[in-house]
């Protein structure tokens, strides 16, 4: 029995091996690795493709979807909600997140509903309805937290921070995918993930992800360095520059 249990276990190993090597693998790639904002940036698109490895032909022949997201990175934001007193505007309630992404795009070869279960979307944030915001508080009711969220997805849908296109992956012969991202001037810098999914008969069958990097380069990037580690002397230094220009303006147009 001794002799025979190693062989059992081999055994078992290689039957595990080949049954994971008949399930689907994603070979993904983006155009772009790292996206540098400059002076003149007015925004970017990026190409995610990749092709589609099945296991035989029978496997091929069944239809499967993709699905891409692209996430920026994730901050804590206050939200205010502006309400009108006395015919003046002015911010009335807030809430806190702990973490909200601060760019979401998504696109995917058929509309999400047609290919994926609710369950299965919200477990994977799949579609801007299904992103998991952390509110810093739990004291704050339910209905309360749906209207705020609802109105952070839609400020950042409108500045195309928010991005769901239901018909925006190609699929070529069902093993080469293709799909466009677009990236606003107004992008976030920091570390964002591609994700691909691979999906069939409303289950995730196989994923892989990509990184991206976006940085500022050049006088964009001194400013941004200078704001994030030095902000009393960046907003000294701002106030002055302000105060300068308004003199030196002054002065040309007295002389005019």
């Amino acid at each position: 029995m001794r002799r025979r249990l190693p062989r059992l276990v081999a055994g078992l190993l290689l039957g595990l091996t080949l049954l994971a090597a008949r399930e689907p693998q994603l070979v993904p790639d983006v155009s772009q690795r790292h996206v540098e904002i400059r002076y003149s940036f007015t925004g970017a698109e990026l190409l995610l493709f990749g092709a589609i490895l099945y296991p035989d032909e029978l496997s091929r022949a069944r239809n499967a979807d993709i699905v891409v997201v692209v996430r920026g990175p994730t901050r804590s934001i206050m939200v205010r909600e502006k309400q009108k007193i006395g015919g003046i505007w002015v911010n009335a309630a807030t809430m806190r997140y702990r973490s909200a992404p601060s760019f979401y795009s998504v696109a995917s070869s058929r509309p999400l509903k047609d290919i994926v279960g609710e369950r299965t979307a919200a477990i994977y944030e799949l579609g801007v309805g299904n992103l998991q915001l952390s509110p810093a508080s739990d004291e704050a009711s339910t209905a309360a937290t749906d209207r705020f969220e609802k109105g952070y997805i839609d400020l950042l849908t409108r500045n195309g921070l928010f991005q769901q296109e239901g018909r925006g992956v190609e699929i070529t012969d069902g093993a080469l995918y293709r799909a466009h991202i677009r990236l606003p001037a107004k992008v976030p810098v920091g570390h964002y993930s591609a994700e691909t999914f691979l999906i069939r008969d409303g289950h995730i069958i196989a994923a892989a992800v990509r990184d991206i990097e976006i940085s500022k380069t050049g006088f964009e990037r001194f400013v941004a360095v200078a704001a994030d580690h030095w902000p009393w002397t960046y907003g000294i230094s701002a106030m002055l520059i302000s105060l300068l220009s308004g003199w030196a303006a002054a002065t040309l147009f007295r002389r005019l």
